[in-house]
């Protein structure tokens, strides 16, 4: 029986060959949270942390994302449901895809000739 984790920064369900009929969590099934003792970090900081509008803020939940032991999976999966925005699995998504950082709102600044 295969699983797929799908993961974003407030829930994990796992998904078992059906996923219209047995979705189920961790523990007991009976709720689709992750349990508090995975750690994750999308888990414990505050959740708009991850759909910041500050690069600096972005850069800090990606940075948080490191340690996560569901950063791959919920990265593929980001990518699989295409996300328009947030960080997932340490990468930024902005429109659908993954950007190297978020340039701050306004106009860039001038360049001396």
């Amino acid at each position: 029986m295969a699983v797929l984790f799908v993961t974003d920064p407030l829930y994990v369900l796992i998904f078992l060959e059906n996923p219209m009929t047995c979705l189920t969590d961790f523990t007991s099934g009976a709720s689709p949270m992750a349990p508090a003792s995975l750690g994750l970090p999308c888990r414990e900081a505050d959740a708009d942390l991850w759909f910041a509008d500050a690069p600096a803020d972005l850069e800090a939940a990606k940075a948080l994302c490191q340690g996560c032991p569901l950063q791959r999976e919920c990265l593929e999966s980001a990518i699989e449901r295409s996300e328009p925005w947030g960080v997932w699995g340490g990468e930024i998504f902005e429109r659908g895809q993954i950007v190297a950082r978020k340039r701050p709102r306004g106009r860039p600044r001038k360049v001396a000739s």
